[in-house]
């Protein structure tokens, strides 16, 4: 027999119980004598009201009066009051002081345990520790009274084996046959689920030592265990009992227990039915509620629920009275049905009739509450009942984790210990779950395991796994290891939360290795497991990993239920395979707000805005209603289309499922107008919003750095500072660098570099120096850009380089631009801009040999140049256009239109830069060549498509070049209209021939 090996033997080592030896415990067990004393009413008053007050003040007037602990009757007497008042240090500390004990002594203090290890678990061992002192000091003498409280901790100590070692030291003294030991061993086996055993005490006690309790303690373990056939047949040897006799408890009991869809157990039902009324215990009033009970519950087990609320409703019709188990079954049929308002007639009924009073259908009502989302009134049913079980604290605590309401199951918890109810498994989960979600968790989590080891739940599997999914949810990867390795048997649960901890903490291949080793001793993964596994593989974006894993749940044959389907959709996309992805979304028959959510994310993510959108349409028509994160995805998609009118619907629908309040809602909306070309409504919608969010402001600083608004990026900026309650962070100072930078405001942008470390303490990371160099560069400080390059603390990336040779190209330094381009094109040997922008120097500089030598180092190497493009949004269809594209549907409209404002805008002064035609032609093919740049297509179809009131807007992959700039600049004076243009680097406004940019981009 395994042995705990926290919890000794009361039986270890070699007792001596003839002759002990000398111990500071030392003590004559002989009967005590009585005596008379004016303090034992006070004495007996504290212990009948269990009252430690009236208690500790008998004691100190005792002692007082100069009443020593040497009255040893007094003393006894005074261990007993104590531990009946539950204060077990103050019984422990008098039975210290005494000089001599007696068996009464004894028995007191260990009664004294007995009581206390209901409240605290760790009061068990001290209790046994004593237990075994008394049997070294002169066992042989031990009454009954002694084993009482003794297996009422081998109880409390969930120890099977310390009952089995008190119930051998009982029987070789001749104590077993006591009925005090002997019943109080039923029990134990019993509770321990060890029927058998419990059986074969039972039938060796006297007959006239077994009660009508210790019957139905028999037949109750029969029927928990599923021995239907065994409870009958132990109900018949009650029967034929000479000294008791079966009552309504007894046959309740067992009828419960039948099944009404087995023809034997039907059989059974009917002959103790038929017993009961022939005994009068049970009249056919009764028997027609256990019928119609039974009825009920066959109909819940199968699913039928509304047959079973029909039972309800004819019984009532029938005239035939309810118990408790009716409004049980009756309550259990309510969630699966969704109905409130039937759950409150129902409550309204057991008000009536009395029944709420009872633990079990309150326990009902609190768990049928909770679970229809009315925690206040479930919190009203559990603070107005009379008594209160561990069932009811355990659907209270959960039903308020559940509703997020952490805080306060943590505090219901402390309430319910405090009542003096020992926590089951059930309990400390629960708890163990609401810490993962504290803030001050760690510390809570660390105190509920520690209760957890005082219990003696450590070895539980369903309390051990929560623990590792508490702590691995924490990222405190050593504990949950801990808890995890000593667990005996394999357990899927814990191995799924330590896979997720390592995944949770970034630790993708350490969760790698775990399943690898599950995988290779045989025990097979989950639906859980694997879509855990499918995270992992997203994680490290391994498309490979991710298919096997894809490939092996189809082989296992595992259910690809939502979980598990959600997972493998987002790890293609992570993955970036949005065929496969969409070819799993399809195949769930119900996606849940999540799994639409992560397929519109995704098609964002790989760049798919327009299948975004359709894909969101679809879902409105499937029923599912968008989330907050939904329409902050949905937003993005629209701002990166400019799909203003889109956008538009999106936050109208938005205010209308009332998620516009939500700060990702706000933010994803702020940016969307700003990257539309409507700084305005975007500062408004900025505005409007009270919330003091840094990620708010961020996005409104970013905006308007991006449209070149510098100084109202920086006066912003100044607003923020003056505001208490918020500092800046890194993004901040990103968006402060680049307002500087779009508007050539140097002095500045070298203050507020200075100032983030030496007023923030924010150290400057390889992006706010690529806005101070950008700010350099575009100034015309090329040469201090790059000197900044050299010796700033980071390695230069390739985006740093490449602004810096766009300023090259810009000041025409083609010394500079030849080091920046070698150093570009050691980062990113086939970047094509660093062919391009050297290219565009020399063409500057009339050098035509080295740009062919430029094109000709491109083609070696097969590197492909990025064409030009442009999108316009035209009735919420996107129309793109690259340079002289006539593939469009109206392309002869479109070049007649570019004909005609060409020769508008030449009479307003419009002359054709021919410096941004990178061919050695001649002159007048240089300009024709610079007339259907794509932006200008795409202006001309717009001027075509769209109501002259209205702003065009026109989105580009690449910078505009310096011709197109002036050109739109003459085309919004000439058409009046204004015009929105969106390139690569930031946004330009053209309204009566002036651009929003100042010409500085």
């Amino acid at each position: 027999m395994q042995r705990h090996s926290k919890f000794r033997s009361p039986f270890s080592g070699k007792p001596t119980l003839l002759r002990p030896k000398p111990h500071k415990y030392s003590t004559t067990v002989a009967p005590s004598s009585s005596s008379q004393s004016p303090w034992f009413p006070y004495i007996r008053t504290a212990t009948s009201q269990k009252n430690p007050l009236i208690a500790k003040s008998t004691h100190a007037q005792i002692i007082k009066h100069g009443i020593t602990s040497s009255d040893k009757f007094l003393a006894n007497n005074m261990i007993n009051m104590y531990g009946k008042c539950g204060c077990l240090s103050y019984a422990r500390h008098l039975f210290d002081e005494m000089p001599q004990r007696d068996l009464v002594t004894w028995n007191s203090i260990l009664a004294a345990y007995g009581s206390g290890c209901e409240v605290d678990g760790g009061n068990v061992e001290k209790g046994m520790s004593l237990f075994r002192v008394l049997l070294r000091l002169g066992g042989g003498s031990l009454t009954k009274m002694t084993f009482a409280p003794v297996l009422k901790m081998c109880l409390a100590s969930s120890c099977v084996w310390s009952s089995e070692c008190v119930h051998g030291f009982a029987r070789k003294i001749g104590l077993d046959s006591e009925v005090f030991v002997s019943g109080g061993l039923v029990n134990v086996y019993i509770k321990f689920g060890k029927v058998k055993e419990a059986r074969l005490m039972f039938d060796e006690m006297e007959e006239w030592d077994r009660d009508v309790v210790l019957w139905n303690l028999m037949l109750k373990a029969y029927v928990k265990v599923g021995l239907r056939e065994e409870a009958f047949r132990f109900l018949s040897d009650f029967h034929r009992s000479e000294v008791v006799c079966p009552d309504v408890g007894s046959l309740q009991c067992v009828l419960n227990g039948f099944a009404e869809d087995v023809d034997l157990e039907t059989d059974y039902k009917e002959q103790v039915q038929a017993y009961a009324i022939k005994l009068s215990l049970m009249d056919d009033e009764s028997a027609k509620v256990i019928s119609w009970n039974k009825t009920m519950s066959r109909y819940y087990q199968s699913g039928d629920h509304s047959s079973a609320i029909k039972c309800l409703v004819d019984m009532k019709k029938s005239n035939v009275k309810h118990d408790d188990v009716t409004f049980i079954v009756s309550l259990a049929n309510v969630v699966p049905l969704g109905d409130l308002k039937l759950g409150k007639l129902i409550h309204g009924m057991a008000l009536k009739s009395g029944f709420d009073i009872k633990v079990n259908v309150s326990n009902s009502l609190v768990n049928m509450y909770s679970k229809m989302n009315c925690l206040s009134t479930a919190k009203k049913v559990f603070f107005n009942m009379e008594e209160t079980d561990i069932v009811s604290w355990n659907s209270i605590i959960n039903s308020n984790v559940q509703s997020g309401l952490v805080e306060e199951s943590v505090n219901l918890y402390i309430e319910m210990l405090r009542d003096g109810l020992k926590p089951d498994h059930f309990t400390l989960a629960s708890v163990l779950r609401a810490c993962s979600s504290l803030s001050q968790g760690l510390h809570l989590t660390d105190q509920v395991h520690a209760h957890v080891v005082k219990n003696r739940l450590d070895s539980d599997t369903f309390v051990s796994t929560t623990l590792v999914d508490s702590y691995s949810r924490r990222g405190r990867m050593e504990q949950a290891e801990s808890v995890f390795l000593n667990k005996d048997a394999f357990d899927l649960g814990s191995w799924n939360a330590m896979i997720f901890g390592y995944i949770n903490s970034g630790n993708s291949h350490k969760a790698w290795e775990l399943y690898t080793k599950m995988h290779k001793s045989g025990e097979k993964p989950d639906e859980i497991t694997l879509a855990t596994m499918a995270k992992a593989c997203a994680f490290i974006v391994s498309l490979r990993l991710g298919k096997q894993i894809h490939c092996y749940a189809m082989k296992l044959g595992v259910d690809p239920d939502l979980y598990l389907s959600s997972s493998l959709v987002d790890m293609y996309i992570k993955c970036g395979d949005m065929g496969d992805a969409h070819q799993i979304f399809q195949a769930i028959p119900s996606p849940d707000d999540v799994a639409w959510t992560s397929m519109i994310s995704g098609c964002v993510e790989n760049g798919d805005e327009d299948r975004a959108l359709v894909i969101y349409h679809k879902m409105r028509q499937s029923g599912v209603l968008p989330d907050e994160y939904t329409f902050a995805t949905l937003i993005k998609a629209c701002s990166c289309s400019t799909a203003l009118e889109q956008g538009r619907q999106i936050h109208a629908n938005a205010i209308k499922s009332n998620c516009v309040l939500d700060t990702y809602v706000n933010t994803s909306l702020i940016d969307f107008y700003a990257k539309c070309g409507n700084i305005e409504e975007s500062f408004r919608l900025f505005k409007r919003t009270r919330v003091e969010n840094i990620v708010l402001w961020n996005a409104m600083l970013v905006g308007l750095a991006q449209y070149g608004h510098g100084k109202e990026a920086l006066d912003l900026f100044r607003d923020l500072e003056s505001n208490s309650n918020m500092l800046p962070d890194r993004v901040t100072f990103i968006g402060v660098l680049s307002a500087c930078s779009h508007s050539g405001l140097i002095s500045e942008a070298y203050k507020y570099f200075d100032s983030m470390t030496n007023d923030y303490g924010i150290k400057p990371e390889i992006e706010h120096y690529s806005c101070l160099v950008d700010a350099l560069g575009r100034g015309g400080r090329v040469k201090e850009a790059e000197k900044l390059i050299t010796t700033m603390p980071f390695e230069a990336s390739a985006s740093m380089y490449r602004a810096l040779l766009g300023a090259c190209r810009l000041q025409g330094d083609m010394e500079t631009g030849k080091r920046v381009a070698t150093k570009l094109l050691e980062l990113e040997p086939f970047d094509s801009s660093a062919y391009v922008l050297l290219s565009n120097i020399y063409a500057a500089s009339n050098q035509w040999n080295k740009v062919a030598d430029a094109r000709t180092k491109m083609m070696s190497k097969n590197v492909k140049k990025d064409p030009g493009c442009s999108w316009i949004n035209v009735k919420m269809k996107a129309h793109a256009f690259v340079v002289d594209d006539r593939s469009h549907p109206e392309n002869e409209k479109i070049y007649e239109k570019v004909e005609d404002l060409i020769k508008l805008i030449k009479e307003d002064g419009y002359t054709p830069d021919t410096d941004y035609v990178l061919l050695d032609v001649e002159e007048e093919e240089k300009e024709r060549s610079l007339y259907y740049h794509s932006e200008k297509l795409a202006i001309a179809f717009g001027l075509m498509s769209t109501p002259s009131s209205t702003t065009i807007r026109v989105l580009k992959n690449l910078r505009v070049c310096g011709d197109c700039h002036n050109a739109i600049k003459h085309i919004s004076k000439v058409y009046e209209r204004e015009i929105v243009l969106r390139d690569a680097n930031r946004f330009h406004r053209f309204s009566n021939g002036v651009c929003s940019c100042g010409d500085y981009w």
